[in-house]
């Protein structure tokens, strides 16, 4: 649940920080983000 969180703040961090941003963008930031929550469950062994 720790990561989903971390994701979810870091996706609405992107929404907030660059919200003229193209659809691709997010999608790509919502990619990137995953990625990242893959390696933190990794590194914490959820």
């Amino acid at each position: 649940m720790k990561v989903y969180i971390i994701w979810l703040i870091g996706v609405i961090g992107w929404n907030y920080g660059y919200p003229a941003a193209a659809p691709i963008e997010d999608v790509l930031a919502a990619i990137i983000l995953s990625f990242l929550s893959i390696s933190l469950k990794k590194y914490f062994k959820f």
